[in-house]
């Protein structure tokens, strides 16, 4: 359960860093409504994004990973699409923004996951 909510916590900061970060990405509201979306962003991380990658491994190979960029910046639209239809207002202005966006808060999940390794192995020393 702890690994569920440290991956919560850098799900959001990502999305705060991207919001931050990129000119084309906006955010209006509260800082609950960011919790929402880095949920959204996790399930959709969990379930569709696996389809995804099984469905474009060709491409991937073909593009040596590079297409994993393009699957992240079609869940940040997808997330934006969600939130707006729960009433979160975020705005993506387009492909090129989103993908801005993805490369920001992949950046800064690595890092958060180097940091938090050791709570996401389940070790406890």
């Amino acid at each position: 359960m702890t690994k569920f909510f440290i991956r919560w916590l850098i799900n959001a900061v990502a999305l705060y860093a991207a919001v931050w970060i990129v000119p084309g990405i906006d955010y209006l509201g509260d800082w609950m409504g960011i919790l929402w979306l880095a949920l959204i962003i996790g399930l959709l991380n969990s379930l569709v994004r696996p389809l995804l990658k099984f469905l474009t491994c060709p491409l991937i190979i073909l593009t040596l990973g590079l297409f994993t960029l393009v699957i992240n910046t079609g869940m940040l639209l997808l997330t934006r699409t969600i939130g707006q239809s729960l009433g979160i207002g975020l705005a993506v202005d387009g492909f090129w923004s989103a993908l801005l966006g993805s490369l920001v808060m992949s950046l800064v999940s690595i890092v958060m996951s180097v940091i938090f390794r050791d709570e996401l192995k389940g070790k406890r020393d």
